[in-house]
């Protein structure tokens, strides 16, 4: 029971921040659309920002889960981790990255979100490393700076653009960047 309020509580600020940004909702509202009680919320998050903190480390495991079931290796592994970014990119209410949103609405670096940011960054770059490193590419350091610039722009991308041609240039992107 405990752990379904949890849950619910969770699933409420997952949408409610992804749909509207973490700063315009409250904790009365996730408490209210939740429907558990004040108590029971402050039994589960100390705080808003840990609420925060749980919401993007929950999208974190669910990305590190996912990309870890995509097939392949090397190349094929990256092409397969861009495919699922940019056709979650183009999907019907995509509002950008969850990370991004979150670094632009805490400017301060020192922020506990900031810092789950941080976390899925050096994650997202250290796999990109990995996965350069099982192609033989000759940088695998500097390649996966640009391969996480490019998760970057395919986020942006995907939230402004017309989804074929985010998708499109993505695949454009990636190739020119594995061939170079």
């Amino acid at each position: 029971m405990a752990r379904d309020a949890r849950r619910r509580i969770l699933d409420t600020a997952a949408r409610l921040f992804y749909g509207e940004g973490v700063h315009t909702v409250g904790i009365d509202r996730i408490i209210a659309e939740a429907g558990v009680a004040k108590a029971t919320f402050y039994h589960h998050f100390k705080s808003k920002d840990a609420l925060v903190c749980a919401y993007l480390t929950a999208h974190f495991d669910g990305q590190r889960a996912e990309f870890a079931t995509l097939p392949g290796t090397g190349r094929a592994k990256l092409e397969a981790v861009f495919a699922r970014i940019a056709e979650v990119c183009a999907s019907p209410g995509f509002r950008g990255c969850a990370f991004l949103n979150a670094a632009a609405e805490f400017a301060d670096p020192a922020h506990p979100a900031r810092g789950v940011v941080a976390e899925y960054r050096a994650w997202f770059r250290s796999l990109m490393r990995r996965l350069l490193a099982e192609e033989g590419h000759p940088d695998p350091e500097a390649g996966s700076r640009l391969l996480l610039l490019l998760r970057d722009a395919t986020a942006v991308s995907g939230a402004l653009d017309p989804p074929d041609q985010a998708r499109e240039t993505t695949e454009a992107a990636l190739d020119r960047l594995l061939t170079a």
